[in-house]
């Protein structure tokens, strides 16, 4: 991460000084859509028509919101139509660099540049703001389509289908209208709930993050007493926005950003859901513990200044979860 101004790198991304101690996420900066006919989407230009091997995708995978783009490329059966670009897990002075010297990092196989911000440059010279991934970028106009990723898994779910057959649908029109107010309070209170914890520079900051981040929590483990997924007996794109927080608490939230009141694994039907997803077809092999931990533990030099990377609990993802008979209440 990190941001571009006036063409310089500046390696502030997550300053607090001007915010009361609060860490606040900027928006992203790109915003187009890829449709079936390359019509407009709901923001940007229109031109981005689905195509085979027309566009790729660079991501890291210690990323949750990289991470759920790669869950909607395997849910939707989009691997061979979508390519991938990995970075390297260590986020440093350069943002996010394209070496290839961890395993499953790629370096970046379009162009072959350094860091992702070249990537930034190339689609817009005159571009500021922070450098994100995920990055869909599209071969053909050689630019950024959207580092937006719950707009890019969106259109990974329904721009394809005519050219896959996948028509799964996790954004159902019909439960849009109860996606929408779960989606929200998740990521306010969790998925950015986490970084509010972790990167708070104030107690009162902190207190009021990681206060809210638990009330969900609690909330979340209720709900899924009575239902098998956050919608019902059907997974929706909130399943899997959800999922991208809840695999990566125990090892690097919990104690890394001292969510530390209890664990995932200490909730016993949010602990069975979280490995319900993580056995579901294609969606292991996205997630990479190695990348998470090092990441989260090396780059945050002002977490952990040492960048000492700790010895994890063992846990058993592929244990019988216990979820299949459970259905909505």
């Amino acid at each position: 991460m990190g941001q571009l101004i006036d063409g310089i790198w500046h390696d502030d991304w997550y300053d607090t000084s001007k915010s009361g101690g609060k860490f606040v996420r900027s928006t992203a900066k790109f915003r187009n859509w890829i449709t079936a006919d390359g019509s407009a989407g709901p923001s940007g230009e229109s031109g981005f028509e689905a195509a085979p091997g027309r566009y790729h995708l660079y991501v890291s995978y210690a990323c949750p919101w990289a991470n759920r783009a790669l869950f909607f490329r395997a849910l939707k059966g989009l691997e061979d139509m979508i390519d991938v670009s990995v970075v390297h897990p260590d986020m440093l002075g350069e943002g996010w660099e394209f070496r290839d010297d961890f395993d499953g990092a790629t370096g970046d196989r379009v162009y072959g540049l350094p860091y992702a911000r070249d990537l930034y440059i190339k689609a817009d010279p005159k571009v500021s703001g922070r450098v994100t991934v995920p990055i869909l970028w599209d071969r053909q106009r050689e630019t950024i389509v959207s580092n937006e990723s719950a707009e890019i898994i969106r259109m990974f779910n329904a721009a394809f289908d005519h050219l896959t057959g996948n028509t799964d649908d996790y954004w159902p029109e019909e439960l849009r209208d109860e996606i929408e107010p779960i989606n929200a309070r998740i990521y306010d209170t969790l998925n950015n709930g986490v970084y509010k914890s972790g990167f708070a520079t104030t107690q009162e900051a902190y207190d009021s993050a990681v206060t809210a981040l638990f009330d969900t929590l609690d909330w979340l483990e209720s709900l899924l007493g009575e239902r098998r997924y956050l919608l019902g007996d059907r997974v929706t794109e909130a399943d899997w926005r959800l999922f991208s927080t809840l695999v990566r608490f125990d090892l690097v939230y919990h104690t890394h950003f001292k969510c530390n009141r209890a664990f995932v694994r200490e909730h016993p039907n949010l602990w069975g859901y979280t490995r319900e997803l993580y056995q579901w077809p294609g969606i292991a092999e996205t997630v990479h513990f190695d990348h998470i931990v090092r990441h989260y533990h090396y780059s945050h030099d002002t977490v952990n200044p040492h960048r000492i990377i700790p010895i994890n609990p063992v846990l058993d993802w592929t244990a019988p979860h216990g979820r299949e008979g459970l259905k909505a209440a």
